[in-house]
């Protein structure tokens, strides 16, 4: 009996022991797993938070650049915001009328801006009397592209004499007054059409190739070659390419610059390999001149036009350089806004740049070049449409380049 009862106790003793390890041993899962919750807890309230940080950051970084923005148009309103625009001419490009006018007008809607748009029709003393008829309406913003600088010079020293800020628009005016310079990078324009005519010209070596420039009056003329010249220079030296003729077409006149073009085709002896034109519309004319010669050669451009595009997807043009109007627009909205409430246009502007005058504040909007595989992404801009592009015999080589 004694013998069954010390079992007993030995039994009960050894149960107990088990039974308060249990319970140590869950106490402490169960402090373990109070920790993990804690921690997970803490961990996603921390990170909940810090994304709530980041976003109200954003949102409020957001909100005072619109802020900032509706604030400078505002003040701009009400300090009269009427602004000027006087377009260069409709012949050298279909931009200025196509493009330019319709996006200036909706910048300055958009921006609450009073603007007046003219177009000097390519005559620099019209262009004189539409700025003195802008400056007595009460523009307090004249922007100009002008037609040299000579003339362009003198319009603006006569509105800044009145009191008129100015605004060089897409054109740099050397020795006048402008406040500030709204453009693209015009050297890169002439870099990216003298790449695009060896990159055209491919394994032709040495290739004879003619260069037809824009009018000698235009500053941007002057940078557009000056890139092409720096694109070429070792593929020239290196004798590569040779340059059978060279000229510049005054006014950008598109009948004038096939009537170069032919003549100095004709110097070359009807033997070229292409021709690194400026704009569209130049090369164009040049491509109307190698039609009728029997030759289809590769060419350049500028503006991705409706028609240089066209040439393109027909394998007449070899490239051209897409510059979004709209950005150029918007920004030369955005500096005579900027001017007319008194922000301080280095709060916009993105480089500076030397008139010959001072330093200037430079909105620099960017390029890009555009070949047949990216012509659908100037589509796609909705720079131009697919209903105006792609039409006729140019709807089936749409398809074949992607433009959906």
């Amino acid at each position: 009996m004694k013998k069954s009862m010390k079992t007993a106790a030995l039994l009960l003793s050894t149960l107990s022991l088990i039974a308060v390890g249990c319970s140590k041993d869950k106490a402490a899962d169960t402090t373990a797993a109070s920790a993990e919750t804690t921690a997970a807890a803490t961990t996603d309230t921390t990170a909940a938070a810090a994304e709530t940080t980041a976003a109200a950051d954003t949102a409020a970084a957001e909100t005072t650049a619109a802020a900032a923005a509706d604030s400078t148009a505002a003040a701009a309103a009400a300090a009269g915001g009427k602004a000027g625009f006087i377009l260069p001419d409709s012949k050298s490009s279909v931009r200025w009328e196509s493009f330019d006018r319709p996006m200036i007008e909706a910048a300055c809607k958009a921006a609450g801006i009073e603007c007046l748009i003219q177009n000097a029709e390519g005559d620099k003393a019209n262009m004189a009397t539409i700025a003195d008829q802008m400056i007595t309406s009460g523009v307090k913003v004249l922007a100009i592209v002008d037609l040299d600088s000579e003339s362009g010079a003198a319009i603006q020293k006569k509105a800044a004499a009145a009191g008129v800020k100015n605004i060089d628009y897409d054109r740099l005016t050397l020795g006048g007054a402008a406040d500030v310079y709204v453009s693209f990078d015009n050297v890169a324009v002439g870099k990216a059409q003298g790449e695009g005519m060896i990159k055209c010209l491919g394994a032709t070596k040495p290739a004879s190739i003619i260069q037809l420039s824009g009018s000698p009056t235009d500053n941007n003329a002057t940078l557009f070659k000056q890139g092409q010249d720096e694109a070429i220079k070792a593929a020239v030296a290196a004798g590569d390419i040779k340059i059978a003729g060279s000229q510049a077409v005054p006014d950008w006149d598109n009948v004038k610059g096939g009537q170069i073009f032919e003549q100095l085709l004709t110097a070359a002896g009807g033997k070229i390999d292409g021709v690194l034109a400026a704009n569209d519309g130049l090369s164009l004319a040049a491509q109307a001149v190698l039609t009728k010669n029997g030759l289809t050669l590769p060419t350049t451009g500028q503006d991705a036009t409706r028609d240089g595009l066209a040439a393109i997807l027909n394998g007449t043009q070899c490239m051209t350089v897409y510059k979004p109007v709209k950005a150029e627009a918007e920004g030369a909205v955005k500096a005579a806004a900027a001017l007319l409430a008194g922000t301080d246009l280095k709060t916009i502007a993105n480089a500076t740049i030397n008139n010959k005058t001072a330093d200037i504040p430079y909105l620099q909007a960017s390029i890009t070049p555009v070949y047949k595989e990216n012509v659908k992404d100037v589509v796609a801009d909705g720079f131009v449409t697919k209903a105006e592009l792609c039409t006729g015999d140019i709807a089936a080589k749409c398809t074949e380049a992607g433009i959906a």
